[in-house]
């Protein structure tokens, strides 16, 4: 496994993720700080196994 690639893919696909679930969060009225966390904490989560899949397809096709 290409593990650069991967950490990058990671950052990107983790700040996206972020963004999305605060965004939801905020819409949804879970504006307490421990809400925004738990938003935070899982999007970087849900961001590793799709890094995983996108590193692998990326490695297959290079």
């Amino acid at each position: 496994m290409n593990w650069q690639l991967l950490s990058m893919i990671w950052g990107m696909a983790a700040t996206v993720l972020i963004g999305v679930f605060m965004i939801v969060a905020l819409v949804v009225g879970f504006d307490d700080i421990p809400h925004i966390i738990s938003a935070a904490v899982v999007g970087a989560l849900v961001a590793i196994p799709i890094s995983v899949v996108v590193t692998k397809k990326v490695n297959r096709i290079s």
